[in-house]
């Protein structure tokens, strides 16, 4: 079955929702994640990065305690460290998509992407990607084309 990509992110906050969504489902269904996401984006701050950027470690420790969010603590780690590079990003490219456009075709993005952010590997980078509006092949073309994929003919 192939999924519809979502609309492009219009703003900063967007673009962190999008990462944050990557983040969160790997390694977990995205049924679970998706069970639980209006709660994720109120304990969130509605995904506003600069607020989650601010973030100090009891902040942390009472994200991981609220029953809204998922309970990995190197997960919301990495939220707080991952906004604060999209905050950064922003302001150096005068927006996220300045920065997005400045990464060239979809290797170099995602390999730039998996150095810069934690917690994106290739699949969740090729998720976030496809979340942003980036252009990516479909997921089924994509898991087709890796080695060792579900979907994989190699």
């Amino acid at each position: 079955m192939a999924h519809r990509a979502p609309p492009p992110p219009t703003g900063l906050s967007g673009y962190f929702e999008a990462l944050a969504q990557a983040v969160l489902q790997s390694g977990i269904s995205w049924r679970a994640v998706f069970a639980r996401w209006n709660g994720i984006r109120e304990a969130l701050s509605g995904f506003d990065p600069v607020k989650v950027a601010a973030m100090t470690p009891t902040d942390v420790d009472q994200l991981l305690a609220d029953q809204r969010m998922i309970g990995n603590r190197a997960k919301v780690e990495a939220l707080v460290y991952d906004a604060r590079e999209l905050v950064e990003l922003d302001h150096q490219y005068g927006g996220f998509d300045g920065y997005l456009a400045s990464l060239g075709d979809y290797e170099s993005a995602a390999a730039e992407l998996r150095r810069r952010f934690r917690f994106l590997g290739e699949t969740t980078v090729h998720f976030f990607l496809w979340g942003a509006g980036y252009p990516v092949r479909s997921h089924e073309e994509w898991t087709s084309s890796r080695p060792g994929t579900r979907g994989s003919r190699r």
